[in-house]
């Protein structure tokens, strides 16, 4: 039987380079950080004070004005995004509720906010706590708040699998509709972190950049002075639909979701399995799903977190899945431009990935000074012109979680 296919019909984001799928696109062809000292609240205490913040997002701008103030940033991030490629997608009116599903990706949720109550509890009692605290803090709640914004009565799905999340929830939601349990979806992540406590975690375990002094040139993948990944926040999701459907109502489609694939290192909570053995599964898999020769890969966005560890486990994973195709195949980070937002960060590189594709040209990586002698990979430095059928995304985090996406340009 032939398989239903599935495309991107539209891409709402949310980040600290640009809203919006032009936004987005436009920030990291800037090929500038937005990287810089923390000002959301008093970080002289911890090793690490820099962050990649949104200063542009105001839940009121997207939202009505009851649903900005009960919403926490991690949901309202949520919701804002969605809307964006619901939007963009022209799905309203055109798609069955029961049959359009959402698959929301986030490694802490709604942690942050949490934290904040915390603060509220402890300075004056239960009085100090917003009512909607036990709403906003379980790991569903980005995904319900978007089903119930857009009455979306399909499935509904919040996945906490760490920095792999929101490639997850693409991965996932794309399965859905190819085997046909929905028609369309809206998938991607959200992250909103920027919290002391929350921040502070990530600092004191050591895991984050300390060139504080330096900002913009921090977060740098694969470069051999690298010392950590920076944290970020913000969302990304993506509007899926079934290709016979979008196409015959004329809508744009901007790429297409062939490949799934996921895997565990089983082997350390905070360090990657050296070999790369387990992640290279992942992308095996993403590539057999998509039923595609590792030959027609034109280019991988790479999960590149810029910390010491993880990037030559990578290399070496790129390396096992593809051999010797490796090193014709392009490869950036694009993390030196919007820092790492966790949970959201395989959905906001499945968005960049679906946009070089359309548009026929692959980011660079931003930092990149001098390569790590031990990655052996081809790193682009600046954007650059190519004509690509076939990309992979990779995303890789806490827990061993491993997952790897395949997108292709729409082919009739």
């Amino acid at each position: 039987m032939t398989r239903r296919r599935v495309v991107i019909t539209g891409i709402g984001a949310i980040t600290p380079i640009g809203n919006g799928a032009d936004g987005l696109w436009d920030g990291v062809m800037a090929d500038r950080s937005a990287v810089r000292l923390i000002d959301r609240f008093d970080a002289t205490v911890f090793p690490s004070r820099i962050a990649a913040q949104v200063d542009d997002f105001d839940p009121a701008d997207h939202l009505d004005a009851r649903r900005a103030r009960r919403l926490d940033r991690f949901s309202a991030l949520s919701v804002a995004a969605s809307r964006m490629a619901y939007e963009e997608a022209g799905l309203a009116g055109t798609v069955d509720a029961a049959r359009t599903g959402v698959w929301i990706g986030s490694a802490l949720g709604g942690v942050a906010f949490g934290e904040e109550q915390h603060a509220g509890f402890v300075a004056r009692g239960v009085r100090g706590v917003a009512p909607t605290l036990a709403l906003a803090v379980f790991g569903g709640a980005g995904a319900s708040n978007v089903a119930l914004d857009l009455g979306l009565t399909g499935p509904t799905v919040g996945n906490a699998n760490s920095c792999a999340s929101g490639a997850v929830a693409i991965g996932s939601a794309a399965a859905a509709i190819r085997d046909g349990t929905v028609d369309a979806a809206l998938a991607g992540g959200a992250e909103a972190p920027l919290a002391p406590l929350t921040f502070g975690a990530f600092a004191l375990i050591r895991v984050l950049s300390q060139r504080n002094d330096e900002p913009s040139t921090a977060s740098r993948p694969f470069d051999r002075d690298r010392d950590g990944f920076v944290m970020g926040e913000g969302a990304a999701v993506l509007a899926l639909e079934e290709r016979g459907a979008a196409s015959r109502r004329g809508a744009r489609i901007i790429a297409e979701v062939v490949g799934f694939g996921a895997s565990n290192d089983a082997y350390h909570m905070t360090a990657p399995r050296p070999d790369g053995r387990d992640a290279a599964r992942a992308i095996r898999a993403a590539l057999a799903d998509a039923r595609m020769a590792p030959e027609r890969i034109g280019y991988l966005n790479a999960h590149g977190s810029s910390t010491p560890l993880n990037e030559p486990a990578e290399a070496r994973a790129i390396r096992a899945a593809f051999g010797v195709l490796t090193d014709g195949i392009p490869v950036s980070g694009t993390k030196g431009l919007y820092g790492h937002a966790l949970g959201a960060s395989g959905a906001i590189e499945a968005a960049i990935t679906a946009l070089a594709l359309e548009r026929q040209v692959l980011p660079g990586t931003c930092n990149l000074a001098e390569l790590d002698p031990t990655i052996d990979l081809t790193v682009l430095r600046t954007a650059t012109a190519a004509s690509v059928d076939a990309a992979v995304s990779t995303s890789f985090g806490f827990g061993g979680m491993n997952a790897a996406l395949v997108l292709a340009r729409d082919v009739p």
